[in-house]
């Protein structure tokens, strides 16, 4: 592990330069950072070293400062060697930044940060680290406990079976949360239910499951024939998977499978209470995000101000799908603030394509284009635009946004009601 920073009242300071390899703690070899803060849990410590060509050990026996004031290089990513049907990657255009392209399917990115991996890449060295690590939970992409079906959607004939495979984690003691993506007439329908109930036979430990309807962009040319769900089928799913909700709340004692937001979009559903959604296990997998979104903004709203000194127009930016519960849910609010003039700003994604309605994946290009002739005098930018640095998926950064775009850009929080305020603090100006 190489070491690029050392903080300046880390213990280690001026004992180790910046390049030195981490190579042992306490005598177990390290080969990343969850193996770093794996062994860096005792009392003392005897870190051992490697910088140039010689082995430096130091011993600590005070290791109250945790990480030991250490930053390291980033591992290297274990990436995915299936060929999925419905792969974001692979629908992607050529000319993208590199990282777009990294096709995640790494055990220790899943336990830190809920990525979802297909298991296709464990080997059993990694199963026992898991289950020694204590790496709980993970998220796993099943997509069909048909392991002739998964290998089909996987793209991958070798795949290995994946019950066995979830039944050797749980049974010692490692929690799971499940996806599946379903793709009309492949694994919905009665697919769907066996998956259901294979993995709810697996709970508690296989916590939940969530159900996503496949995404798809323009760039398929010669990928494997696929169609969005319907209105329809959509609803039917979200008929399937509630009946069998109701089942499970009588036996296992929890909802345990859950519908996408987006399928309750698609159908023209209303979005579920809060408690539909439990302690919201699939929240980042965007179950149960349009309902926390507008329970927040209902929560905070009482903080908005009733009127402003002057008048100013509030744009509000959104992709397709989530343009219906802001029409309905927001902006009647916020049009009841005397000379707030809220601006509902649906955007079309041209670059992926219509199909694409998340706001998640718009680009800096298309929202700068739909906001030419719109007469905000303030934008509201949703977070989910943008990644920690600041840029758009078409690389266009902020700095170039608000240019583009010339008038001012509030983001940065999915707390609505706190952008509202900041956009009446100008209108106070």
């Amino acid at each position: 592990m190489k070491v690029v920073q050392v903080d300046n009242d880390s213990p280690l300071y001026g004992r180790i330069p910046v390049g030195a390899e981490l190579v042992a703690v306490n005598g177990h070899p390290v080969a990343d950072e969850i193996d770093f803060r794996f062994y860096n849990t005792e009392d003392r410590l005897r870190l051992e070293f490697r910088v140039g060509h010689k082995n430096v050990i130091i011993k600590l026996a005070d290791t109250s400062c945790g990480d030991l004031g250490l930053q390291f290089a980033q591992s290297k990513i274990l990436v995915c060697n299936n060929k999925c049907i419905f792969c974001f990657v692979h629908q992607q255009p050529k000319g993208m930044r590199r990282s777009l392209y990294v096709k995640d399917d790494d055990f220790r990115y899943s336990f830190m940060h809920g990525n979802y991996i297909s298991l296709s890449r464990l080997t059993d060295d990694d199963y026992k680290r898991i289950v020694r690590q204590r790496l709980s939970p993970i998220y796993i992409s099943v997509h069909a406990t048909d392991d002739n079906l998964r290998r089909h959607i996987f793209g991958n004939p070798g795949l290995p079976a994946i019950m066995p495979a979830l039944k050797r984690l749980t049974r010692q003691g490692i929690v799971i949360h499940a996806q599946t993506v379903i793709c009309p007439g492949i694994n919905d329908g009665d697919q769907l239910n066996k998956t259901i109930a294979d993995l709810a036979s697996l709970a508690p430990k296989v916590a939940s499951l969530a159900v996503v309807p496949v995404g798809l962009t323009r760039y398929r040319d010669r990928l494997p024939k696929l169609r969005k769900l319907t209105v329809a089928e959509s609803a039917a799913a979200i008929d399937q998977v509630e009946a069998c909700q109701k089942i499970f709340m009588k036996t296992i004692g929890t909802r345990f499978v859950f519908p996408a937001d987006e399928l309750f979009l698609a159908a023209g559903r209303d979005i579920p209470p809060l408690a539909y959604y439990e302690d919201m296990p699939q929240f980042e997998n965007g179950v149960g995000m349009a309902r926390k979104f507008i329970a927040d903004f209902n929560r905070r709203k009482r903080h908005l101000p009733k009127s402003l000194k002057r008048p100013i127009r509030l744009g509000i930016v959104t992709g397709r799908s989530v343009e219906p519960i802001l029409r309905e849910q927001i902006v009647p609010f916020l049009d009841g603030i005397r000379n707030l003039h809220a601006r509902l700003i649906p955007v079309n994604n041209v670059f992926w394509g219509e199909t694409v309605t998340v706001t998640g994946l718009l680009t800096g290009a298309d929202i700068a284009a739909r906001l030419t002739g719109t007469d905000a005098d303030v934008i509201l930018l949703p977070p989910n635009c943008l990644n920690g640095d600041d840029l758009f998926l078409d690389d266009m950064t902020l700095d170039q946004f608000t240019r583009t775009v010339n008038r001012p850009v509030l983001t940065g929080t999915y707390q609505i009601a706190d952008l509202v305020r900041q956009a009446a603090m100008m209108g106070e100006q």
